[in-house]
């Protein structure tokens, strides 16, 4: 009898796994299409909602130790003029590339919309300098493309709770975003001071940022 019953056993624990194999298998599925659709397909960062929600939990468990960074590519109209589309898309997935990985798995790197970028992550504040300074270094090196380099600028604006006493992302994601502009074109990471914070905004964009509804000369 014992040597019938093994066989059916086997059989019915096998006829249950096979179920759950494909359960399992469709929320593998699921998970990775849910992933795709909150990441930006050219450069493969979050997209703005996905990137604010993961910002959001960072900031709530390390109001301490994190750094926000904006980054904006300079010229872009004229190289996409110069080198074509192509050659801007390229850039755009070059700069999201170097901000994940400048974010690492300890922060996270979003697009959110056209040339600007953003990223948040852990770093002790004695070692904010450095980090900044390497990501200078990161966003200025040409990118490769067909056989050659594309120049590329990206200015850069940080904003940090410790330095505006806030950890308000909108709050430190405008004061970013006006010490990037105090810096465009120039190469020099500017890193916000609480007077960025009272730059005035619209829908939290400096005035005279594309989207704003307010004419003046674009960032």
């Amino acid at each position: 009898m014992t040597t019938t019953l093994l066989p059916r056993k086997a059989l019915h624990i096998t006829a249950m796994a096979l179920p759950l194999a494909g359960w399992t298998l469709h929320t593998t599925v699921l998970h990775r299409r849910l992933t795709q659709a909150h990441r930006d397909p050219l450069t493969g960062t979050w997209r703005r909602d996905a990137f604010t929600t993961r910002a959001r939990q960072l900031l709530e468990r390390h109001p301490d130790e994190v750094v926000l960074v904006l980054a904006d590519a300079d010229h872009f109209k004229r190289l996409n003029d110069d080198f074509g589309h192509a050659a801007g898309d390229t850039a755009l997935a070059a700069i999201g590339t170097r901000l994940a990985e400048w974010a690492g798995p300890r922060g996270v790197a979003g697009r959110l919309g056209g040339d600007e970028f953003a990223a948040l992550t852990r770093i002790h504040p004695r070692h904010q300098t450095l980090r900044l300074e390497h990501l200078a270094r990161l966003m200025a090196q040409p990118v490769p493309y067909e056989g050659g380099l594309l120049p590329l600028a990206v200015s850069v604006g940080t904003a940090s709770p410790g330095a505006l006493a806030t950890s308000d992302l909108p709050a430190l994601m405008r004061a970013a975003d006006a010490a990037m502009y105090e810096g465009k074109h120039t190469g020099t990471i500017i890193q916000a001071r609480p007077d960025h914070a009272r730059v005035p905004s619209v829908n939290g964009r400096r005035l005279g940022r594309p989207g704003t509804a307010v004419r003046g000369r674009a960032a």
